[in-house]
């Protein structure tokens, strides 16, 4: 089964198709804390600067946030959020797609009443369900992704912990974002306005974390695109041996490249003109490899 080729988000469509390069979803982190650009981007003007050459540098669409999602990272309640995204939203609108990072509907709303055009839920819908309603109600698109852990829970070990023993990691993961696609399109959402994600990095170790990049292309039987967000992840630098965040995007443009041979529609990533590159040319030799 093919993965589908068009994902629809509030006036846009964003389409793809054989051969071509998955779409880029620049990370804004408009965050005092985020992994490995904690700080960088934390006030409007930066954020919205930082925005802005994602976008002249190939993001399609640019993934505004206002809350960490990184392992043991403080909660932030909605009117922070708020505060802290949508003046970025409202600029970076005027110039390109932009998507709301949050797991709260009443931040979705504000970030769709500023101009965002897509919700990315860490938590699939499950923290906070009235997001769906949210994103239907403003005809966005919704992406789905997988996680076993909020920041701020408590973690332990992946041998102790019987959340993290799966299965087959891609099968358990496949069929929990099923399910919460399912959840979704019964509270009203167009199949075609939903894109799901794995989760690298959340709830899983080094091997199923290699495992879903590998076999993406078998969530194509979710009937919606995929979004593999592996950049900068600690698992990247623990198979290249790199302990620092922000110089790890050598390994990140390869996973990036498995992933788009393996199916997957859009990357988000930290640097957009990295893989902007390095997809044009994976393109190219896809190409001429089929003449």
């Amino acid at each position: 089964m093919s993965l589908p080729r068009i994902l629809r988000a509030r006036g846009h469509s964003f389409a793809w198709g054989p051969g071509t390069a998955p779409l880029l979803m620049a990370i804004v982190n408009a965050t005092p804390d985020s992994f490995s650009d904690g700080g960088l981007h934390a006030d409007a003007a930066s954020a919205i600067a930082f925005g802005e050459r994602c976008i002249a540098d190939g993001a399609a669409i640019v993934d505004v946030g206002g809350e960490s999602t990184r392992p043991g990272a403080q909660r932030v309640d909605v009117a922070e959020q708020v505060v802290r995204t949508c003046p970025v939203v409202e600029a970076l609108a005027r110039r390109a797609p932009v998507s709301i990072d949050t797991t709260r509907a009443a931040v979705a709303q504000a970030a769709l009443a500023a101009g965002a055009c897509m919700v990315n839920d860490v938590s699939a819908a499950t923290e906070d369900p009235a997001i769906i309603e949210a994103a239907c109600s403003a005809g966005a698109a919704l992406v789905l992704m997988h996680r076993l852990h909020a920041p701020g829970e408590d973690r332990v070990s992946t041998e102790a912990d019987p959340r993290r023993r799966y299965g087959d990691v891609v099968h358990d993961v496949r069929d929990w974002l099923g399910a919460r696609v399912d959840a979704a399109v019964r509270a009203g959402l167009p199949r075609e306005c939903i894109a799901v994600d794995p989760g690298l990095g959340f709830g899983k170790d080094v091997a199923q974390n290699m495992e879903l990049l590998v076999r993406v292309g078998e969530f194509a039987s979710l009937g919606v695109p995929v979004l593999v967000g592996a950049s900068r992840k600690s698992f990247l630098g623990a198979v290249a041996g790199e302990p620092d965040a922000a110089r790890r995007d050598p390994a990140s443009i390869v996973a990036a490249l498995e992933a788009a041979s393996n199916g997957a529609a859009i990357l988000r990533v930290h640097d957009v003109h990295g893989h902007r590159v390095a997809l044009a040319a994976w393109a190219a030799v896809r190409a001429a490899k089929s003449r």
